[in-house]
This record gives structure tokens, sequence and C-alpha cells, in this order.
């Protein structure tokens, strides 16, 4: 029997209205970012899937344990951990600490404490709600993309029968197979994954292969102005400077797009102050409710809603789906004033600095 809790919880879902901008996207024409809010709703029994404050907190408690780092040392990072605001700064000094003084990132011990960290991550999945709806969305043809360490959502697909796979941006061929749609239950994950540590990188700098390839990042940017990106359990993945190099700062006219986050209401004040200012950059901010439990349920009804959404030519490739459709319709529109596969773009305008 549903608890009183849970029963108010699917009442105030039911009832929701839901934009109808998102929810008339055709699946195909989304690209996701999963966030540590999906981890830590999907296995809330390890707490190093909560934030990156804790997936720290947890990996220094596994040194300690595991005797890798000078009881000196793990003292100083956790002053670190609570003073410092850029958390992958902190991480990235961690890795080097416990890695050869040559600069190398293979052999390191931080490998060993992610992977005592993450140990048996298959066990402790309790709500695959969100899980399910994002492998829904990717069997219509939705990519995803993610800043996370674990792969919760290859391990549970895997599970369902699905040919799951991990990408990191140091595998130039399978970036771009990825990013032109030819890896279909392919998860890329921008931070690297906890199985590979030489995949792992937590600046731009150990990125320049990739900023600076000019193939690679063309089909990255082009990503960001004709998908319509939907963030997930991402509350701080605007502050992260990788995403910030692959997209955020490096396309143009943010206004003419449109993206979207669902974040949490805790307090309106700033909520509706962050609405305005995401909508500089494109990003329509949504509230999924006032507490973290209604998160699965709100992505679970969205996607039924999405899913449900059918186009005339849903079956059907045509020139506007080659342009990506952050708009079908005005894609359309503008192919059939022009003439040509370009849409027009309206003037460029300053874009804030995130604070």
């Amino acid at each position: 029997m549903d608890s009183p809790e849970g029963a108010t919880i699917r009442s105030e879902q039911k009832y929701r209205k839901f934009l109808k901008s998102l929810i008339r996207k055709q699946p195909r024409d989304l690209l996701l970012v999963i966030g540590t809010g999906v981890s830590a709703a999907v296995a809330p029994g390890i707490p190093a899937l909560c934030s990156w404050r804790s997936c720290i907190e947890a990996v220094l408690g596994a040194a300690e344990q595991l005797e890798v780092l000078h009881p000196g040392d793990v003292a100083e990072f956790r002053k670190k951990v609570a003073k410092e605001r850029d958390l992958l700064v902190v991480a990235h000094d961690l890795i080097r600490k416990m890695s050869p003084r040559t600069g190398d990132t293979k052999p390191n011990f931080f490998q060993d404490c992610l992977m005592e960290v993450f140990d048996n991550l298959e066990q402790h999945i309790q709500n695959p709600v969100v899980l399910q709806s994002i492998l829904r969305l990717m069997e219509r043809g939705t990519m995803v993309l993610t800043t996370n360490y674990d792969n919760l959502l290859e391990i549970f697909g895997q599970q369902q029968g699905k040919p799951m796979e991990s990408l990191d941006l140091k595998d130039k061929d399978k970036v771009l197979q990825w990013a032109r749609g030819h890896v279909k239950y392919g998860v890329l994950h921008i931070h690297g994954l906890y199985t590979d540590p030489c995949g792992m990188v937590l600046d731009p700098s150990g990125y320049k292969d990739v900023t600076q390839d000019p193939e690679v990042m063309e089909v990255l940017q082009n990503l960001y102005r004709t998908k319509s990106f939907l963030f997930l359990g991402c509350g701080e993945t605007l502050r992260d400077q990788i995403f910030q190099a692959l997209f955020l700062y490096t396309v143009k006219n943010k206004v003419d797009l449109e993206h979207y986050m669902l974040v949490l209401k805790e307090n309106e004040d700033h909520f509706f102050k962050l609405q305005a200012d995401m909508l500089l950059h494109g990003i329509k901010v949504v509230s999924y409710g006032d507490c973290f439990q209604q998160f699965p349920e709100y992505v679970q009804d969205l996607t039924a809603q999405i899913c449900k959404q059918r186009s005339p030519d849903a079956d059907r490739v045509d020139s506007t789906t080659l342009l990506g459709t952050s708009c079908v319709d005005c894609a359309k529109r503008k192919l059939g004033e022009s003439g040509t596969d370009s849409p027009k773009r309206i003037k460029q305008s300053d874009m804030p600095t995130l604070e």
C-alpha cells in the first residue's frame, strides 16, 4: 500500500502541467545531460553518488582505509573539500597526489579508491525509474552524455538486454560516431569513467587534443546548436569547466537555442532568478517539485508525454531531420522561406558570466 507521502507526490505529479515546447519534441531531437542527481535517485545507498563533494569525501575515506595516502595529506584534502568552491580542482589535485611523480595517470591509487567506493554498483540500484525512462528515450533516438564517473545507466541497460557502450573524450573515432548518431546506446562520459583512469580528466587543459581538434569541436558544438539538451540532476553542470569548454562558451547565439533544465524549487526567489538568468543561455528552467523524491516520477511522466507524441513524418528522414531539430516547425518554415539548408540566426547577444 502506498504511504500518504507517496500518494501525495503522485497526486501532485498527475496534475502537473508540462511545457508543450518540451513534450512536443521528438525523442531523436533531445540530448540528455545526466548529473549526480540521477545517480542519487537510483542508488541512494551510495553517498559518493550524491554530489562531487560526497564523492571526494568517500575517496578520501577509502584512501585512509587502504593506506594509500599519508594521514597528513588526507587531513589537508578534507580541509580543501570544506573550503574550496571548485571541487573539480580538488579532485584533480587528489588524482595527481595518488599518481606517479612523473605526472602519468597510470598506474595510480585513485582508481583503487574509486573501485572501493563504487564496488558492486549493480547491487545498489534501488529505484530504476529514472534509468527506465532514459532507456525508453534512447530506444527512440535520444542521445546521452554525463558528467558522472559511474556507469549505473550502462549496467541497468545491459540487464535489460541493451548493447550499452561507455565512451570518453579520449577516443576520437568513437566520439565522432556517437556525435553523428551512430552509437545508439552510447553514453559519453565527459569526465571519464571510474573503471578507466586513463580517460579521467578534470580540467579543460587535459582535453587539448579535443578542444584543438576542429573536426571534433564542430560535431560537438553542432549538437548544442541543433539538439535540445535536457539537463537531469545537473545542479552544477553549467559551472563545469569541461562542459563550458565543449559547449557553453564556444557556441554563439545562445538565445537562438532551446534547451531545458529540471531543477528542485526549494526557494521561489532563487528559482525565478535562475529561470531569468538561464534564458540568456537558451535554457528553460523547469521545476520538478519542491522535494527530491518527486524527481523520478516527474521524469517518468515527462518521458511518457514525449514518447506518446508522434509527428506525421515521425518515421521519415527529411531535410529538417538532417538539420537537427531544436525547433522542427521553425526549421521547416525557414527552409520554405530561404530554400537553403541553413536556418537564419538572430543577432548575437552578450552572454553573462555564471555566478
